[in-house]
């Protein structure tokens, strides 16, 4: 059933308060967990085995629920949750759990195990689900294969409405999904697919091959994830049958799985727009040294690329002490050119990751950029202008207002085209992080600033 926040957050503060008792009541457990989602019980027990001793609580509530139900809340879990629990288990009731769970759950929690467990657990296994197992866990991380189930609903071709209707409920328990079907020839070559709706309201007699959609969108197992959930949000599908190279159908990848996949490479792009390596779990949940380690040396890097910031300044300390009120607009301006450049950058990573914008593209966005740009860099140098006034006379104020001009327009460019640059040498473009573009910007903000400065006041002096 559904439930508001509140009612949620009600149960799960029972459920805690009751596993906290010398002798919990069971019955409470089974009549609670019967309320809530699987969703929503996968976060009640990652709570637990986050906390320190806690273990033993999360499995009490697991053991209440159902061998199926309970390898639908382990799918929840993260990766290393996962781990612990099955790590607690023996192999027998593992085995049931790894059973009971989706292909591609269960053999991502295959790779996770040590040698000596998947051996163990390999040995209990049935053949086919072995031969499976072992073959969906043999992908290479980040393709179509690793991510991609078995569990679909295949017809043969040949077949009449009636015949694969049958088909569908002979497989619809085991299938990940079964409202889109897929028609194979003797080899197992993906020859059409069609809905589950088509299937229905065609005549009993007729044939799958006059019905079905031969114009069939599918992808090599050997795909990039990335690529793949873009296919699959282009073109609105619920699945993409996933093929081998022989053109075989091996699985497919739902519509619920490449939106995690888009999430993550999302999420791993914002760490890297931010200069912050990759991390394999959630920020509440990497260790600290994880934390300390993939931010540090970008942190560090850019500390001396701001020694040039610097050294622009001390070689300009004449200028500087014959016009002291120029300090005060310094900040201001390298932050402005900052900002610009920043935005320009994220711009044209994130178009870059949603196919909007290519190499081919760069002169086309170099043009609008330099429009966009000029106008922002004027209508910031007309709101700085009267300062510059009110704190240095006019000469100031002109100073600030062309170098503000100046300053946005190269700012906003190196945003823009540093990502171009990157595609251009195979470097993901996310790596044209806003740390980065600051730093560039602050360093040639500072030049540009007190050149045009030395330029104004030496004919003055």
């Amino acid at each position: 059933m559904s439930l508001n926040d509140e009612t949620l957050q009600a149960i799960k503060t029972e459920l805690l308060d009751e596993l906290g008792k010398d002798a919990p009541n069971t019955a409470l457990f089974a009549e609670r967990l019967s309320e809530i989602r699987s969703a929503d019980i996968g976060e009640i027990l990652e709570d637990l085995i986050e906390e320190d001793d806690a273990l033993a609580d999360a499995l009490a509530l697991l053991d209440v629920l159902s061998t199926e139900r309970a390898a639908n809340v382990l799918g929840y879990l993260p990766g290393e949750s996962q781990l612990e629990v099955i790590g607690s288990l023996p192999d027998t009731h593992a085995l049931k759990l790894l059973e009971e769970m989706g292909s591609d759950e269960r053999a991502d929690l295959f790779n996770l195990l040590d040698e000596d467990r998947r051996e163990a657990l390999l040995r209990r296994m049935a053949h086919r689900e072995r031969e499976d197992l072992k073959r969906l866990a043999s992908y290479e991380e980040g393709t179509a294969g690793a991510i991609m189930t078995s569990d679909y609903v295949a017809i043969a071709s040949g077949m009449t409405v009636s015949q694969a209707m049958m088909r569908v409920r002979q497989t619809a328990p085991d299938a990940e999904t079964v409202y889109q079907l897929y028609v194979l020839d003797s080899e197992g070559q993906l020859i059409g697919t069609m809905s589950l709706r088509q299937l229905m309201v065609a005549r009993p007699g007729a044939l799958v091959d006059d019905i079905m959609i031969k114009d069939v969108i599918s992808t090599p197992v050997d795909k990039e994830q990335e690529d793949v959930a873009k296919i699959v949000a282009r073109y609105d599908l619920l699945a993409l049958p996933v093929i081998d190279a022989d053109g075989r159908m091996v699985g497919i990848v739902t519509h619920d799985d490449a939106m995690d996949v888009a999430e993550s490479e999302a999420t791993e792009d914002i760490h890297k727009g931010m200069s912050i390596g990759q991390l394999e779990d959630g920020v509440s949940r990497v260790p600290l040294w994880t934390l300390y380690r993939k931010r540090v040396f970008w942190l560090v890097l850019l500390v001396f690329a701001n020694l040039f910031s610097g050294a622009g300044i001390a070689y300009f300390e004449d200028t500087i002490a014959a016009q002291v009120a120029l300090v005060f607009f310094l900040p201001l301006l390298i932050g402005s050119g900052g900002n610009a450049g920043a935005q320009a950058a994220t711009l044209m990573v994130r178009g870059m990751a949603t196919g909007d914008v290519g190499v081919k593209d760069w002169g086309k966005m170099l043009g609008r950029e330099l429009l966009v740009a000029g106008s922002l860099g004027i209508t910031m140098a007309i709101a700085v202008a009267p300062i510059g006034v009110l704190r240095g006379g006019e000469a100031v104020a002109m100073i600030v207002a062309l170098s503000m001009v100046t300053i946005v327009m190269f700012g906003s460019l190196i945003g823009m085209c540093l990502p171009f640059v990157l595609e251009r040498f195979r470097v993901d473009p996310a790596t044209a992080s806003a740390p980065l573009v600051t730093t560039l910007i602050d360093a040639s903000g500072v030049l540009i600033y007190f050149s045009i400065a030395t330029a104004v006041l030496t004919p003055l002096s």
